[in-house]
């Protein structure tokens, strides 16, 4: 499954080159990633409230060009890998059909005292497999 959003760019995002400053791809790519929990009926508050997280274990990103202000952008997210315990979403950032930046971001599913553990059947939902989709 790949989900798709949209937002736009703020001029507060931006550095004095007026292109988004790379650290707010961070923050692009994290509303997306949660975007894409809910487009497949996994629901993080609830995971939280019940004693669990996802936390994001690794990313890397490749610049490839630089958003300006009011930019429209398209991030798309799926998943690529999938574990016991931890996975891999891929991520692209788009303006029309301009690619912005790649990513991939690895997850790791947590207990109450923030520890790796294996994904609970409740919560092992096929969205997040990439040979489900």
């Amino acid at each position: 499954m790949v989900c798709e959003c949209t937002l736009q760019v703020r001029t507060y995002e931006c550095d004095h080159y007026n292109h988004v400053n790379n650290a707010n791809y961070l923050h692009y790519l994290e509303y997306a990633r949660y975007e894409f929990l809910k487009a497949v009926g996994f629901d993080y508050v609830e995971a939280v409230r019940t004693g669990y997280g996802v936390y994001v274990a690794r990313v890397e990103i490749d610049y490839k060009q630089p958003a300006f202000p009011d930019d429209v952008l398209i991030i798309r997210s799926w998943p690529i890998k999938k574990g016991a315990v931890s996975g891999i979403i891929a991520q692209e950032i788009k303006r029309n059909d301009d690619l912005i930046a790649e990513a991939k971001v690895t997850w790791a599913f947590v207990d109450a005292k923030g520890q790796p553990t294996k994904i609970p059947e409740e919560w092992n939902l096929p969205g997040l497999d990439p040979k489900s989709n």
